[in-house]
């Protein structure tokens, strides 16, 4: 069984930066494609980053591109987001998952039900 475990969450001011970090035990860690997505309150969860296994490409959003990097370390089975250039925008429960089942194509890479294992989430807040 997979797990994921975020953490790094926070109240950061805007242009701030924080760290999120998602453990993944359980698993080949290096073959899953695995990403965040965020959801604000009374909006739909939608995608930030991904990155594919097995050496492949990282992917962002629009809205976070040159703001936001994603790492993963395949020796600590862990994944991390560093947001830059915080906005209240950025605000919103963050995320980790996992494809663990398939490798998600192309397309559909940012469909957060190509993801079949998820995150509690953390909280990221963005306010002076």
């Amino acid at each position: 069984q997979v797990q994921l475990v975020e953490s790094g969450g926070g109240l950061v001011q805007p242009g701030g930066s924080l760290r999120l970090s998602c453990e993944v035990s359980g698993g080949a860690f290096r073959t899953y494609t695995v990403g965040w997505f965020r959801q604000a309150p009374g909006k739909e969860r939608e995608f930030v980053t991904t990155s594919r296994g097995s050496g492949g490409n990282t992917y962002y959003a629009d809205s976070v591109k040159g703001r936001f990097t994603m790492s993963r370390d395949n020796a600590k089975n862990t994944v991390y987001l560093q947001m830059n250039s915080l906005e209240p925008e950025d605000t919103a429960v963050y995320y980790c998952a996992a494809a663990v089942g398939i490798r998600p194509i192309l397309s559909a890479i940012r469909l957060p039900r190509m993801y079949d294992n998820w995150g509690q989430g953390t909280q990221v807040t963005v306010s002076s």
